[in-house]
Parts: structure tokens; C-alpha cells; sequence
């Protein structure tokens, strides 16, 4: 048989994460590298004040934190990463070259003018393309490229091309309307580039996302006040920082939550099990006859039942926390309720479930339907199906005084719920 879509539009609240929620995600990603982003301001005048015996910082503060995030990503395998600060290091070893006393004659307009634009555009680009490693083909051709840039930026200065670079400083507005050392052209490379990277952070809930979008702020920032001593080195230095911190969010992500439906996974719920207190109530949820549903209707199809499910449990009220057990079960932790303060809330979540049709065509139908046009006769579903779940609750008392004893007394009670003809909430 061949492969099987889901045609029909899902309820409001089912496909997926709402809307606003999904929203809230993806802003909360920015959080910590945009306080780290705030910190640079401090930092900036703090390192000015540096006694003579520390003074060795203002270089090697930079490099550390460059090597520390470079190293992380190598270790991560996250190829992205690792040639954004492979370009912030080439960046920093430019600034210390030409930068540190201005940049005014030719050969540091050039290398300004160049790392204005190569940088923010390596940046943006990294952000938007996949993962794919750092010992790869691709990433021997990104890394080729990063090469291929520092030659060009060689190339114009030891052939002296002020053509090029005068260009580069033409302005696009009245030049006193925008006081900034930055090229105006390069300034728009970077407004366009942190739009992109912003969107593309919001869109795809990604802390490594969103740390590229705040690194390439940092970097516009430091390019900005790259006439003050240190600020371009501790901004440089920040936005490899920012990277770092990403790589680390990211990490706990893979480690605490589940890729396929987004929730928390079964690491997280234990470690949620160790800290509740005197009063709890758990559930465990089951998909009904998920296993014949899978083979009936392919694997494809059985992960989109389970990011519905999922996205269903997920919204349950009554202060619960959904998490995904393994395979096709769910639980759900209810902190200081009782199992009758739970039990409405849980029944709300089945009876939605199994209200819900799933539509689906055959292969040969196209996942969207054209726009309909007069006469055009619609062609129904092949069939539509439906999934329901089965739920067992139990609470912590006398019987069941840990964590542990409820999770199981809630597993013999779905079931339980099974055995009863499925469909059903039991305790």
C-alpha cells in the first residue's frame, strides 16, 4: 500500500502548538544572549579600567571566548557554529591588525569595508542553511569560503583597489543622517541580516538560531564603536559568547525534550518526579491500538497522530505538565492537586481527542488541495480515521508514597482503562 497524507484542516488547538504559544517560544529563545548582549554595555568601560598587570585580558579575553565556543561547537558537531566563529576570529585577528589605531588610511577602510560586509553575510547565511557538520564535504566548502573571503580581503589591499572600496562607502542617504563609521551599504547588509535571522529564530524556536541573530547584533554593535579602545574586541568577543550559550540551550533541548512532538521526555519527567511535593496526581496516557494503526497506515502518517495527541495533552488544564513517556504513552504531572481535581481536566483532553478526524488521501492526491473552481467536482477521502487514548490516574496518599508507586498505580490504572473497552479514564 502505498503511502498515506493527511488532507483535512485540523480543529483550532490541535495542529500543533497554538499559535501564540509557539510564539512566545520562539521570543523566549533570546532571553539569555540578549542579557549577555546587555552586559557587553557594562563591560566595554569596565575593561578601559583594567590595571597594567591584567591589561593582557583585553587580548586574550576574546581568543578565550572564541576558543571555548569553537570548541564546543567541534565537540557538538555543529558545523554552523564552528564556521561563524572561524569568521568572528578572523574578524578579531583583522581588527588587532589594522583596527586598533583607526581607520582612516587605506588599508584599514579596506579591512573595515570588507569585515562590514563578509562577516554579518556569513553570519545570516550560516543561520538559514542545515546543519551539517563540521568534518564533512560541506563543511570543508564553508570553510573553503571563509577562505576564499580572507583572500579577497588580502587581495584588495596589497593591490590597492580604492575603486572597491570607495564604493563600498558610497552613501545610500544623506550622510549626516547616519552617524556610524559603518559603510551604509554594509549597514543595510546587516539590517536585512538580523530581520532574516530574527524571523527564521521565532519561526523555527531554535536557541542556536536565536544566538546567531544576537551575535550578529553584538558584531553590528562593535562594528559601530570600532573607534573606541576595546569595544570591538568585547563585542567580538561576546558574540562568540552568545554562540556558546546557544550551542549549551541547545544541548539541554536534545537531552530533556522529545524531537517529534516538542514536549519534555522521559529524562525531564524524572527529574520533575524528584522535586514534587506533598500532594500530586499523575496520569498515563496510552494511544489505543497505535501499533495496528502504524502498520495499517505507515509510520508518516502515526507521527502526525502522535504531534496531535501530543499538542492536545500539552494544553490540558488543571496546572498540568505533559511529558512524553516513550513510543505512543504520555504523562501527565498534576503538583498539589488531588485525583478529582484532575479527573475533568483529563476527560476534556480524551473527549477531544476522539472527536477528532483524521481525513486522509492516497498517494496519488496532493497533500493541498487545488483552489476549487465553478464545476469542478470535489473528490472525497479515501476514508477518515480516528485515534483515542486510554487514561489511568492515581495520587499520592498512604498507599502510594512515592513518585515511583503513583507513576506505576497510574500505569495499572490505563490498563485497566484498556481492558474496560479503551477510551476511557480510570484510577
Amino acid at each position: 500500500m502505498g503511502p498515506h497524507f493527511v488532507y483535512s484542516a485540523l480543529p483550532k488547538g490541535i495542529s500543533g502548538m497554538p499559535l501564540l504559544s509557539a510564539t512566545v517560544r520562539g521570543v523566549s529563545a533570546f532571553l539569555w544572549p540578549v542579557l549577555l548582549l546587555i552586559a557587553a554595555q557594562f563591560l566595554v568601560p569596565l575593561v578601559a579600567l583594567l590595571p597594567p598587570s591584567l591589561a593582557g585580558l583585553k587580548t586574550w579575553g576574546p581568543i578565550l571566548a572564541l576558543a571555548l565556543a569553537g570548541a564546543m561547537a567541534v565537540g557538538f558537531n555543529r558545523g554552523r557554529v564552528v564556521f561563524a566563529v572561524v569568521s568572528l576570529a578572523c574578524a578579531f585577528i583583522a581588527y588587532k591588525l589594522f583596527l586598533q589605531r583607526g581607520v582612516t588610511d587605506f588599508p584599514a577602510r579596506a579591512v573595515f569595508a570588507a569585515l562590514c560586509l563578509i562577516t554579518p553575510l556569513n553570519l545570516t547565511v550560516l543561520a538559514v542553511l542545515r546543519e551539517r557538520g563540521v568534518f564533512t564535504f560541506y563543511g570543508v566548502r564553508r570553510l573553503g569560503t571563509i577562505v576564499l573571503e580572507v583572500l579577497l580581503m588580502a587581495w584588495m589591499i596589497t593591490q590597492q583597489q580604492p575603486e572597491m572600496v570607495e564604493w563600498i562607502y558610497l552613501p545610500l542617504l544623506d550622510s549626516t543622517s547616519v552617524a556610524t563609521p559603518i559603510p551604509q551599504f554594509a549597514l543595510l547588509i546587516m539590517l536585512v541580516g538580523i530581520t532574516v535571522t530574527v524571523v527564521d529564530a521565532i519561526i523555527n524556536r531554535s536557541a542556536i538560531d536565536a544566538g546567531f541573530a544576537v551575535s550578529l547584533v553584538a558584531f553590528a554593535i562593535g562594528c559601530n564603536g570600532v573607534e573606541t579602545p576595546n569595544h570591538f574586541a568585547v563585542y567580538c568577543g561576546v558574540s562568540a559568547l552568545i554562540l556558546g550559550i546557544a550551542l549549551l540551550k541547545d544541548a539541554y533541548r536534545l537531552a530533556f525534550h522529545d524531537e517529534l512532538t516538542g514536549l519534555p521526555s522521559r529524562r525531564a519527567l524524572n527529574e520533575r518526579l524528584m522535586s514534587l511535593g506533598a500532594h500530586y496526581t499523575i496520569a498515563m496516557l496510552d494511544v489505543d491500538h497505535f501499533k495496528t494503526f502504524n502498520d495499517t497506515h505507515g509510520h508518516e502518517l502515526g507521527d502526525q497522530v502522535l504531534r496531535m495527541v501530543a499538542a492536545s495533552i500539552e494544553r490540558v488544564g488543571g496546572g498540568g505538565r505533559a511529558f512524553r513517556y516513550g513510543g505512543e504513552e504520555f504523562v501527565v504531572l498534576f503538583p498539589g492537586k488531588r485525583l478529582h481535581e484532575a479527573w475533568s481536566h483529563l476527560e476534556a483532553v480524551r473527549l477531544e481527542i476522539a472527536a477528532y478526524r483524521l481525513g486522509i488521501r492516497g498517494p496519488d492526491r496532493p497533500k493541498q488541495p487545488p483552489p476549487e473552481r465553478p464545476g469542478t467536482v470535489r473528490h472525497p477521502a479515501v476514508q477518515a480515521v480516528s485515534v483515542t487514548i486510554s487514561v489511568g490516574v492515581a495520587e499520592r496518599n498512604g498507599r502510594f508514597a512515592t513518585p515511583e508507586s503513583v507513576l506505576n498505580a497510574a500505569d495499572e490504572a490505563m490498563y485497566r482503562a484498556k481492558q474496560k473497552g479503551r477510551n476511557r479514564t480510570s484510577h
